[in-house]
Formats: structure tokens, sequence, C-alpha cells
């Protein structure tokens, strides 16, 4: 963003009615004028009607043979309980090959179905059962399917445990986030709640058990501005070595939204909160246990790392360059991916920055259609770039709309760069 659209932006940014109003009247002033191509690093591989959907989880298996996905059967609208996502992944030599692994009617257009890798021959994502949240595991290799009997967010490392929280309550706070079906967990009548919270399911023995309720998660170092307010977890993601749970803490009332990113070290059973003030949006952690944010620090909006679950020690990445949010992912324990949001041309672009020396790299730069905007807060279904890496650092996979059909993008993932 410009210094205008800084300022502008940080005086309503509070208020999600009127940002997108003006957002929409900014982007129709230039929808008038002549506008650039999209241009890319490298030409990417282009997978239409096919998406993955977040930014915290790596598509790609552990050899980089395979890529989950989602193939789209419906036209751009929002999706009914009889509208089924088809499941599977792409292989072969320029991921050309599409291998159907299943379907589920438990989806949206941001998380499709929480499809992830468990193991190296073994996935999971969301389904529904009998008009019930459930998640299947699948194996690749032999077709095999097991039922969770819970909804999972997201899979631990090492394969054996995954999060899980009502999405019915999710779904009432961010509607697109969640699924149209509801669920036993979400106490919909209490703001706060000692009944429902975040869950970890042990995957081998298909159990759950509470690991913290929403009325702990409210009383650990309490805000003012928590009171009569609605509270709920989501974006939940281990570290790499299996012992911290991190989330968000969310409390909304009306246009009154407020964030915090919580970690929970499940050794020691200590919870530690980041030291932001009201806002976090989005987040990734990388091998030494160190997480990048975006999030709002001594009143300013940026990309920080923080060094320790802990969260006391913190720097800016990019800044002032990089002043808006966006989805990271990391590809190594130095360099993480983050896109942005359409600016006023309606573009998106796509960066590898370096957290140690602030290097900023444009890898994409994609147009976004007006039509993939979300009109209201029911018809959530534009579409984030949402940038994810291999594990070996050779390739970006990313959802785009350039094309001006929702497609999978995978791109070798290289130095050079595109110009401005």
């Amino acid at each position: 963003m410009n210094k205008l659209e800084s300022f502008v932006y940080n005086r309503v940014k509070n208020n999600y009615i009127v940002k997108n109003a003006l957002r929409n009247l900014y982007q129709g002033f230039y929808d008038l004028l002549p506008n650039y191509p999209s241009r890319f690093s490298v030409n990417p591989i282009v997978r239409e009607n096919s998406f993955f959907g977040f930014h915290d989880c790596c598509p790609f298996s552990m050899d980089g043979t395979k890529h989950l996905a989602y193939k789209l059967h419906i036209p751009l609208r929002m999706p009914g309980k009889d509208d089924l996502l088809e499941v599977g992944y792409w292989t072969g030599k320029d991921y050309e090959q599409w291998v159907r692994i299943g379907e589920t009617g438990a989806w949206n257009y941001h998380k499709g179905s929480r499809l992830q890798w468990i193991n190296g021959k073994e996935c999971i994502y969301n389904n529904v059962v009998d008009g019930v949240l459930k998640s299947t595991i699948v194996d690749v290799h032999t077709g095999e399917k097991r039922v969770i009997d819970w909804a999972i967010d997201t899979v631990s490392p090492d394969g054996r445990l995954a999060t899980t929280f009502s999405y019915e309550r999710l779904q009432e706070m961010m509607p697109g986030y969640g699924y149209l079906y509801g669920d036993s967990d979400s106490f919909m009548g209490e703001k706060v709640s000692d009944h429902t919270g975040l869950f970890i399911v042990d995957l081998e023995r298909n159990s759950r058990r509470m690991l913290l309720s929403l009325s702990q998660v409210a009383a650990f170092q309490p805000e003012e501005s928590m009171q009569d307010t609605f509270h709920f977890v989501t974006h939940t993601e281990f570290s790499h070595d299996n012992r911290y749970v991190a989330f968000l803490h969310r409390w909304y009332k009306g246009t009154f939204r407020r964030t915090r990113l919580l970690v929970y070290d499940m050794e020691r059973k200590e919870l530690f909160s980041s030291p932001t003030s009201g806002m976090v949006s989005h987040y990734h952690w990388n091998g030494e246990n160190g997480i990048v944010a975006y999030c709002r620090m001594e009143d300013i909006d940026s990309h920080v790392y923080f060094s320790s679950p802990e969260m006391m020690e913190w720097k800016r990445c990019g800044y002032p360059m990089l002043n808006s949010d966006g989805h990271q992912h990391f590809i190594d324990n130095d360099w993480f991916l983050v896109d942005t949001y359409p600016n006023k041309w309606r573009h998106c672009k796509l960066y590898k920055v370096n957290r140690k020396t602030d290097e900023v790299v444009l890898l994409a730069d994609v147009k976004s259609p007006k039509q993939f905007v979300a009109p209201d807060q029911d018809h959530w279904w534009k579409c984030d770039l949402h940038p994810r890496s291999d594990m070996e650092g050779r390739w970006v996979s990313f959802d785009s709309v350039h094309t001006g059909q929702r497609c999978l993008c995978i791109m070798p993932l290289l130095p050079s760069t595109v110009n401005n």
C-alpha cells in the first residue's frame, strides 16, 4: 500500500463493512482505466477448475511426485449441501495426471476440506457421513479408507494427532470458513463456554480430548474488550517438533473484532499469548520454532517474526515494503512465501522474503477479476493465492483466478524476479 492507502486503511480497518465499501469504490475507479497482464518469474503449470486452499499445509507428497488438490464441478457460487467437491492429487512429469481418491460435501473455497498429508502414503480430508461431520483417511497406494469421528483442522508433523474445534461456531462467526452442517460442539447459546474450545484427536486410536476450553482461553491474560463478546478459536497449527500448538483466539461483537495468537506447550502445559494489540490474521511456523505472523505490534501492522513460542522477542520482516496483509509459508528456516490481497488494479502479488535480511523477491503479479470479489459476508468465494512450497523448496504452489477460472498453479521456485 502507498502512504495514502495506508492512511485510509488504518482508519477503517476495524470496521469491515466500511473497509470493504471503500475498497470496492477505489477498485471500481481503476476498473475504468487500462490494466496490465499477469506476470510470472517462470511460466507456471496451470490446472483450471482445481485448487488446494489454505497456506498452512504442504500439498506436495514427501517425494514430491504428488500434489493434493480438489476439482470443482459447480459454477462460481456458494456450495450447497448437494454440491460435492472431488478430492485427489495431481501427479506425473508436469503434474498433468489427475487421480481421484474421493469426494466430500464438507468444503469451502478458502480451506477446501482441510486435505493434507499424514505421512508418505496417507492423507486426510473432512467429510460428511450420514449428515455428521467426520474425516476420512485414505491410503493413496491401496485406496483403503478409514473414518475418524470428527472433522479435523491440522495434522501434527508426526502424523499422530490432529486439532479440531466447532466448525459450526466458526461458520457463524466467519461465514465461508466453516461448513453447512451443525455439530454437537458449537454451544452457540454461550458466548464463552466450558464445553467447547480446542480439541486434540488421536488419529491412531480415533479418540478425542479437550485441550483448552473457550472459558480457559478467555480467562488467560484477559482483556477488557473480551467482555460480552462471542469467543471462538480457529487457524491451528503444530510446530515442526510436535511440541507446540498455535491457534488464533477471536472475540467478536457486531463489527467489533479482535484476535490474538496463542501457543500451547503440550509438554509443560503452558500457554503463551502474542504481545500484539488486537489483530493477528495469518501465521506460519519454521523449523526453529519461530513464527512469522501478520499482526499489529506497537500500533503498526506488518509481518513480524517471533523467534520463539513464548513470542517475547520479535522483528518486522520486509517492512515498509511489505505493509499489507498476506498468507505466509516458510520455504526453509529463513525464507518464506507471502501473497497480497488484490490492489487497486485488482492484482495480487507473490513474494519470497528473507526474515533475517528483509530481502524481498517478487515471484508473480496476477490479475484477480472483479467477479471473484466477495460481495458480502455470506458469499465468500474470493480466491487468495495462499502460497505453499514443497519440502525441498523447489516448487511454489498457489491458487489463482488470472485465467478467469479458479485454478491451481505450480511454478519452479527460482531466484529470478519479474518486473514491478
